[in-house]
């Protein structure tokens, strides 16, 4: 049995948005939290999960991460709130 592995979007406390991969989100939702994150989240903490998506292969994750973070914040938060799935995103995620 394979791992799965994830895409999340979490708003930190500025209000922003911050995308990111993992494989374990729970945890890494913590080290955020905990200041253990990335740059940008250890400045803007504490972090709130938002959704997150889960994909077979950490190619596919990584592609779909990127393509995440070149949308709009408007678009984020509409994905986020699962008023918009784009095309990349397999339908079982809607």
């Amino acid at each position: 049995m394979s791992e799965l592995h994830y895409v999340y979007i979490v708003r930190c406390a500025n209000g922003s948005l911050y995308t990111g991969y993992s494989k374990n989100v729970e945890q890494r939702i913590a080290a955020h939290n905990a200041g253990k994150g990335g740059r940008y989240t250890r400045a803007n903490r504490p972090v709130e999960l938002l959704i997150c998506w889960p994909f077979q292969t950490k190619t596919e994750a990584l592609k779909t991460e990127y393509a995440i973070k070149q949308l709009s914040r408007q678009t984020k938060l509409a994905l986020a709130a699962g008023r918009y799935a784009p095309e990349w995103l397999d339908a079982s995620l809607r």
